[in-house]
């Protein structure tokens, strides 16, 4: 099973959220656009796992105490090698400490921290086939006119499986852990 640690989105975010897309979506059929119920913040990519690591990362992972988290949302954005569009999220003090708090325990079930700095994101969209935004027009409305997205406090991080489908990823919670006071 493919596995990752994230946070979920507020839903009044993933509102806001929705509705930046829809403007963006319009002529802009050359990306395939995430659909709003598997927008996370990522906090690591674990990869494939068998049953005896999984029990390992729910234990694990159920070890890591932090206060609840605040998560602010920003601009638009491009990993255009990667073909990705993304919206940014800050990298407070708080969702970094958590994000080491979380690859640290993950390391005692055999997992590397990622090598590239942590750039926290919502992925909106990917290339298409081509798998690179180079020569692909970036999508061109609310760009310049997005909404201050709703600051949340992040309450919790999931353990999440993935799936791919035809119709896109498809995620679902397999351990929730409480972040609390």
């Amino acid at each position: 099973m493919r596995l990752f640690v994230g946070i979920p989105l507020a839903d009044e975010v993933r509102a806001q959220l929705e509705s930046v897309v829809e403007q963006l979506r319009r002529g802009d059929d050359h990306l395939r656009w995430t659909a709003p119920q598997t927008w996370h913040v990522t906090l690591q990519f674990l990869g494939n796992v068998g049953g005896e690591q999984l029990e390992c990362l729910k234990v694990r992972l159920a070890e890591v105490a932090s206060l609840p988290v605040s998560v602010r949302l920003g601009t638009l954005g491009a990993f255009a090698r990667a073909g990705i569009v993304h919206v940014e999220v800050e990298a407070t003090a708080g969702l970094t400490e958590l994000q080491t708090r979380v690859t640290a325990a993950t390391a005692k079930c055999g997992f590397a921290p990622e090598e590239r700095p942590f750039h926290p994101h919502i992925t909106l969209a990917r290339a298409g086939s081509r798998g690179s935004l180079r020569g692909v027009p970036a999508p061109r409305t609310g760009r310049e006119n997005l909404p201050k997205f709703t600051p949340f406090e992040a309450r919790e991080f999931l353990l999440y499986e993935s799936f791919t489908e035809r119709s896109g990823a498809r995620y679902e919670a397999r351990a929730r852990y409480a972040l609390s006071r």
